[in-house]
């Protein structure tokens, strides 16, 4: 998973016509760190996504520009676009993650 520590990395990351997975998590979370533990089977499982990481502390107008209430959160993108959203709530355990992704393969 890249990290993106910029804006200008971000809309890079989120403007390509494949799909991007924005992670974004802070350090001094827990469950950020859980899902960390669980995260890379997954990732590459659903390996046609760009993968990304985003401490939210470090752009919180990133956080509020696209609803990133909670974290651990996923956000999907694909031409500058948000198509799908995992919320923090939801984000939890593998099989929860897994069953979002498997989601938007529909």
């Amino acid at each position: 998973m890249k990290s993106i520590t910029t804006l200008e990395q971000f809309e890079n990351a989120i403007s390509g016509n494949e799909p991007a997975i924005v992670k974004f998590q802070a350090g001094w979370c827990p469950d950020c760190t859980r899902m960390d533990m669980f995260i890379d089977p997954i990732i590459e499982e659903f390996d046609q996504y760009h993968w990304y990481d985003l401490n939210r502390d470090e752009l919180p107008e990133l956080a509020e520009k696209w609803e990133v209430m909670g974290i651990p959160s996923l956000l999907i993108f694909r031409n500058g676009e948000k198509t799908a959203h995992l919320h923090s709530a939801h984000a939890k355990s593998p099989e929860s993650v897994t069953q979002f992704l498997s989601e938007q393969k529909k």
